[in-house]
């Protein structure tokens, strides 16, 4: 069964030990704007798909990122999101994998469940089962 949350409030995501991020709900309205923009529209025809994807995650992240905790400058005091500062955390590989198992992955594990087909009788995937009679 899906269970929709109708609050559509912004949540707080741990993407570290002490760094968490405040993220608007992934909503559809969020994940069209995030293809139009523009850096992921101006990626080139021979970018690789992780160079999309990391298009992707940043142009997502621009969006949804509200506020955060424990993020700071060279100096070692806090800073507010801002699109480069944004990138630069994205840029941090256990942080940008973090936030795509928290958050990006929820959305597309609901895309995988509605696109499930029964599997086949036969074959790597055997064990659906018949439901004809035989002629």
């Amino acid at each position: 069964m899906l269970t929709l949350d109708l609050s559509n409030e912004p949540r707080w995501h741990d993407l570290a030990p002490g760094v968490r991020v405040q993220l608007r709900p992934l909503t559809t309205a969020l994940m069209v704007a995030t293809r139009s923009d523009p850096a992921v529209e101006a990626m080139p025809e021979a970018a690789t798909d992780e160079e999309r994807a990391i298009a992707f995650a940043n142009a997502l992240a621009r969006r949804a990122v509200l506020a955060w905790e424990g993020v700071g400058d060279a100096d070692g005091n806090a800073i507010d999101p801002s699109p480069e500062a944004i990138d630069a955390l994205l840029d941090i590989w256990p942080i940008f994998e973090a936030f795509q198992l928290t958050y990006v992955s929820r959305g597309l594990l609901l895309e995988q469940e509605k696109n499930a087909s029964a599997l086949s009788p036969n074959g790597p995937s055997a064990g659906a089962t018949d439901t004809a009679t035989p002629a």
